[in-house]
């Protein structure tokens, strides 16, 4: 199959998805194209709401409609590395025998990451950047396609472990949820309490998933779009010389080249999903926010002048 008609069918199978979604999940169509965008491009994403908007079930939904296995971490204080990647025993026959944690899954749910410990953070981390763990001196390889989906509750902070910077690069998107509007809610209590279960079909394979990523990678992207993005990214640090005064005044560090290349490959995957065979300036804009959110570091100056970092997002087009 050309390259070409791969992204038709693409574009026909993305569409299909996003109806079997919706068949569980009301509303949050923006949620759901971010974080399918983060997994057709590759990457991880973390997701900021309150609890009780059915983070869980919507990412559970995406793991059966995409056919792949899923796992839920719920992160607690006195989580330990070996309680996520999984421990060595000795067997009845006197060997040590390795037992697979929760993260030997394709689409990991790290529920309440801020809630577990640094070295706890630092091994999902590891599976994150790596695609493969060390336990005991063995290197496990982890089942691709893998996707990381952490969710960060914005209330309630006392007795918490805040991801360091370093660690929120990781990332590619940065996903703020919104409670649902009236009439989403009206629909979620009514669908929610009776007994009637939605089925969800698989509608990709493993091996169709990976197959699409390398497809979005090859997509090719003229000079000037990958300039306008390294532009937009150099704008965010307050030392540059094209930092804008609002930068200057209220950001204290900017984003770093893993922000440019995630530009790139979410906006050649958004470019895909609309069949469009090359990423435009407008691709780029609309994946902007949730890819610079959490890479600008904001000064005190910002929080109390309640400047938000979509606005600056927004100063940068």
């Amino acid at each position: 199959m050309s390259d070409v008609s791969a992204i038709e069918q693409f574009v026909k199978q993305y569409k299909d998805l996003k109806t079997e979604i919706a068949k569980v999940i009301v509303g949050q169509d923006e949620v759901v194209n971010q974080i399918l965008i983060s997994i057709f491009s590759g990457g991880h994403s973390l997701l900021i709401g309150v609890p009780g908007l059915a983070k869980t079930l919507m990412v559970n939904t995406i793991a059966q409609a995409l056919g792949l296995d899923f796992k839920r971490i719920q992160f607690t204080p006195d989580l330990m590395p070996s309680d996520i990647l999984g421990s060595e025993i000795l067997d009845e026959d006197r060997h040590f025998k390795f037992i697979k944690g929760p993260i030997f899954s394709n689409i990991i749910l790290a529920d309440e990451i801020n809630r577990t410990p640094p070295k706890t953070q630092a091994a999902l981390l590891e599976a994150m950047q790596e695609r493969a763990v060390t336990v005991a001196g063995h290197h496990y390889k982890l089942d691709l396609p893998y996707f990381v989906l952490a969710t960060q509750n914005p209330i309630e902070q006392e007795g918490t472990y805040p991801l360091p910077e370093a660690q929120l690069d990781r990332f590619m998107f940065a996903i703020n949820l919104d409670y649902p509007t009236f009439e989403e809610e009206v629909e979620v209590v009514k669908s929610t309490t009776t007994d009637s279960k939605k089925e969800v079909k698989a509608l990709f394979t493993a091996k169709q998933i990976i197959d699409f990523q390398q497809l979005i990678r090859r997509i090719p992207v003229a000079d000037n779009v990958v300039e306008y993005a390294v532009t937009m990214v150099g704008k965010t640090r307050p030392n540059s010389e094209s930092a804008i005064d609002l930068v200057k005044n209220y950001i204290d560090w900017g984003a770093g080249p893993r922000a440019s290349q995630n530009l790139i490959l979410a906006a050649k995957t958004h470019a895909a999903i609309h069949g469009k065979f090359s990423p435009d300036i407008e691709n780029v804009q609309a994946v902007a926010n949730g890819i610079l959110r959490h890479r600008i570091i904001k000064n005190y100056k910002a929080e109390a002048e309640g400047i938000t970092e979509d606005q600056i997002i927004k100063s940068l087009f």
